[in-house]
């Protein structure tokens, strides 16, 4: 598989907006046509209920891949429809798990957006409650496939079936299944002292790593 090159099989924004066990969820994400305009805070059309813990800048997009989709069908004995996992795009034959904290993903040509990759995500008791699952959230984080939140460098339209690609990747090495367990805390180091714009969130990660470590 060609990591560096692949598309987007599926554009998920929210479908019904519903009460999880403390606030109101907009977790449920359902493949919609396109194109959709991606914008600084996110796909057009898609909501962030709790902007304390989603949404931002640096929490603009969630992106999966189809591939961890189908691992995650083999453990659960279930279909994983796009959009299950909460997520904006559905990728295919991209390795978003081992996505580098800072690469860069071109979708749709050059008039399309410019997104970077900044950290994984971290999953909570809402992802189970959508799963029908308890504690799900906890394994997983566990396997590292938790996908990637982006932030939008170049504004432009995706739709499902534009071409992806990964116009540049940082030297440092470390991956979105590294940043979700943040057990090595030479690699947290090694991405501190990178020249990645680090998100806050992900800087603080490294940080309580390399004192951990």
């Amino acid at each position: 598989m060609d990591q560096l090159s692949g598309r987007v099989i599926s554009v998920n924004v929210v479908h019904t907006i519903t009460r999880g066990r403390s606030r109101e969820t907009a977790i449920d994400k359902r493949p919609v046509p396109g194109p959709l305009h991606v914008g600084p805070l996110g796909v057009a059309g898609d909501i962030q209920c709790d902007t304390r813990y989603h949404g931002g800048p640096d929490k603009a997009v969630y992106a999966y891949a189809s591939e961890d989709s189908s691992w995650w069908e083999q453990q659960l004995q279930r279909e994983i429809p796009p959009g299950l996992f909460g997520e904006n795009l559905t990728t295919q034959h991209v390795d978003v798990t081992h996505a580098l904290i800072g690469e860069r993903w071109r979708i749709g040509g050059p008039t399309g957006p410019l997104l970077e990759v900044r950290m994984p995500r971290t999953a909570c008791a809402t992802l189970a409650a959508r799963i029908g699952i308890p504690r799900f959230q906890h394994r997983f984080e566990a396997t590292g496939r938790v996908g990637a939140y982006l932030s939008v460098v170049d504004e432009g339209a995706v739709q499902a079936g534009a071409r992806l690609e990964v116009e540049f990747r940082p030297a440092h090495e470390v991956t979105i299944a590294d940043a979700c367990a943040a057990s090595d805390s030479q690699s947290m180091l090694r991405l501190l002292h990178s020249s990645v714009d680090l998100a806050p969130t992900m800087r603080h990660t490294c940080e309580r790593a390399v004192r951990a470590g």
